[in-house]
């Protein structure tokens, strides 16, 4: 049997891939423990970005509902127990991981799918790819973050019609709306996606990671509490060695050898 999920570490860049193609990389309980023992290895080598993809033609349709026995007549599932156990935690990590996290979404994202996707920090997706809000199809409301992301990302009107309606968004539809960073043509995506993981791996981690963990807590923030965390982040990086390869690159007018210190 193929590993539900495949890591390769090249150098400072991560990338992790959904891998279960025959079941448009639905989650399991096994997948989701090989998913965050993946994670495990991209802290522990210290890389400076990752890459999170689909195998196949989905990027992932949200939990594999075979995994648990909803059937008529079936004990009561308790959802509540697999989304504290599985789902919320991984989004949490995505969330907190201190370096980007690119999101390839190369074809449909569904359910707590499309969700994960949009813990990434930029999302780019394929022409042909699409994101649904497929709860309400079988009597659910979004999780995973869904009910959070959403309003935030595209507003309170376009977010109630998404989860209320389940219907399909294309990912022009996606990008224009604001929901992800960008679409791209199919046979484009793979290496719009290198290009992106090369670029901000040489690139001031600890300034990225500071900027990531900022912009996440602006939601919850009033103006003074965001000015007082900019300052006290601010005056980390000040001290940092990329701050100071930064300033002295701009002055020789060469371009910086950051190195993610």
């Amino acid at each position: 049997m193929a590993d539900s999920i495949l890591l390769d570490i090249a150098g400072d860049i991560a990338r992790i891939t959904l891998n279960r193609p025959d079941k448009l990389n639905s989650f399991t309980a096994a997948m989701h423990g090989r998913l965050a023992a993946a994670l495990d290895q991209v802290e522990a080598a210290r890389t400076r970005v990752l890459v999170v993809t689909g195998a196949g033609r989905g990027f992932c349709a949200g939990q594999d509902l075979s995994d648990r026995a909803a059937a008529p007549g079936a004990a009561p599932v308790d959802l509540g127990h697999t989304i504290e156990t599985y789902y919320n935690p991984l989004v949490r990590r995505l969330r907190a991981l201190a370096m980007p996290v690119i999101v390839g979404v190369n074809g449909v994202a569904a359910g707590a799918g499309a969700n994960i996707a949009l813990a990434g920090d930029l999302v780019i997706a394929a022409r042909s790819a699409k994101f649904i809000q497929a709860f309400c199809r079988i009597g659910l409301m979004p999780d995973s973050g869904g009910t959070w992301f959403l309003p935030r990302l595209v507003g309170p009107a376009r977010a109630a019609g998404l989860a209320l309606l389940g219907e399909s968004l294309t990912a022009a539809q996606a990008a224009q709306w604001g929901l992800i960073w960008k679409m791209v043509e199919d046979d484009a995506l793979a290496g719009e996606i290198d290009a992106l993981a090369a670029h901000l791996a040489v690139q001031p981690t600890r300034a990225l990671a500071a900027i990531k963990a900022a912009l996440q807590v602006s939601w919850s923030n009033g103006l003074d509490a965001q000015l007082d965390l900019e300052r006290d982040l601010q005056r980390g990086l000040g001290a940092s060695a990329d701050y100071r390869e930064g300033v002295t690159a701009f002055i020789e007018k060469r371009k910086p050898d950051f190195r993610g210190a």
